[in-house]
């Protein structure tokens, strides 16, 4: 007798609340979702409450997901995989700096194996990287080499040719590799393969199956910090129905009370001189002035992914710079099938969200362009004024390059 899909299970849980096709779902994954959330967590508690959310999110979807036809299985594997992301980088925002600690602490852990050296080295970097994959790419190296299934298998899931997914594997495993030596860390893809079938899905704790049935699947009350992780999550996985405006190549979106200044290219290195002036805000100039320097912006169109150069006329009177900051910290905003967006925000003193209110009050229809260490980073156009005082910068950082700038922008400056 064959074993039942994963649509098969997800339909009958939907429909009977049957406890064991729950209890086989969770059988088949627990180990794949707990092992991105340790890779986040660093320690197993919250990486256990981390995946008991995951499965909890699973149970309020089933119904949605089992009705998205027989072929919705194929991607369970790659679905949870983005959520355990999801609801990981939901846990982050109340501890980035212990989280970091903890991360770097569980790698060290890891020297006793045989690939650890190129394992230690992508760990930390295997996660963002599949984040800014597209969900195709995702999905087939998660089918390949998370669920360890093989060409024909992963073909056969995803109803194509062997020939066809092995092109597809080959290409993604490309995209991760390139990711990996942007960040200085070069493997050939086969090591890359190698040391993620090996050691990105581990075995999850025993006990843990059991507990996220109980809570899942039975009903049974979670924690509050599982409850939060949850609600969380969710709200992640809807985000971008609440973007309200997109410009191309930079991008300015206000949701409440809070502006978006969305970025472009970045660069880790540009935070290790003088924090000086780390941040300033300049007017852009239609053409060039005596009161003008020529700065180039690497711009990324939102909707082609592809990157050019753009040449501005920037004045060279700084209008806001570090000193009207008053605190910086680390968050995400992401949302299904898509890469999750590292975020700074910040906060202005009460000077600074007067200085910045005027200076968007005046340019309005104009752009600004952001500065951060004497890189022009984003030039946005300013459509009303902004009296919030509150911002975020974003725009492809890690998680250790968002820490830097967070830390930085924390410091006073330095006159």
């Amino acid at each position: 007798m064959s074993e039942p899909t994963d649509h098969e299970l997800l339909a009958d849980y939907a429909r009977t609340a049957s406890e064991a096709a729950f209890a086989r779902l969770v059988a088949r994954y627990i180990n794949l979702v707990h092992s991105a959330a340790q890779r986040y967590a660093g320690n197993e508690a919250q990486a256990g409450e981390i995946t008991q959310a995951v499965f909890l999110i699973l149970a309020r979807k089933a119904g949605r997901l089992s009705k998205d036809g027989p072929r919705r299985h194929v991607a369970l594997g790659g679905w949870l995989y983005q959520t355990a992301r999801l609801t990981a980088a939901n846990a982050l925002k109340a501890e980035t700096r212990r989280q970091l600690r903890d991360h770097q602490a569980y790698m060290e852990s890891q020297e006793n194996r045989a690939d650890a050296a190129v394992w230690r080295e992508i760990a930390p970097l295997l996660d963002d990287a599949m984040g800014k994959l597209g969900e195709t790419d995702r999905t087939v190296l998660v089918l390949r080499f998370f669920e360890r299934r093989t060409n024909a298998e992963t073909a056969a899931a995803l109803g194509l040719a062997e020939g066809a997914v092995q092109k597809r594997v080959q290409r993604a495993l490309e995209k991760l590799r390139a990711a990996f030596a942007k960040q200085g860390v070069t493997h050939t893809a086969q090591a890359i393969a190698g040391t993620v079938t090996t050691n990105a899905v581990m075995l999850a704790p025993t006990a843990l199956a059991a507990k996220v049935v109980l809570i899942a699947a039975k009903g049974a009350a979670a924690t509050t910090a599982i409850t939060s992780l949850v609600n969380g999550t969710l709200k992640l996985m809807t985000w971008v129905k609440y973007k309200l405006a997109v410009y191309s190549g930079a991008t300015v979106v206000t949701i409440g009370v809070v502006t978006t200044i969305a970025v472009s290219e970045y660069q880790a290195d540009k935070y290790t001189g003088s924090t000086s002036s780390v941040f300033q805000i300049r007017r852009v100039f239609n053409t060039s002035s005596v009161d003008s320097e020529d700065k180039t912006v690497s711009i990324t169109n939102i909707n082609s992914g592809k990157v050019f150069q753009e040449n501005l006329h920037v004045q060279k009177t700084v209008l806001l710079d570090q000193t009207a900051i008053a605190s910086a910290s680390i968050s995400t905003n992401a949302y299904i099938g898509q890469p999750i967006d590292i975020i700074v925000d910040f906060t202005l003193t009460p000077r600074g969200k007067k200085q910045f209110a005027k200076i968007t009050r005046e340019n309005i229809g104009r752009r600004l362009a952001i500065i951060i260490d004497g890189r022009i980073i984003s030039a946005p156009n300013i459509w009303a004024e902004i009296t919030s005082g509150n911002g975020q910068v974003s725009g492809g950082f890690s998680f250790q390059e968002a820490t830097r700038l967070a830390t930085i922008l924390n410091k006073p400056p330095v006159n």
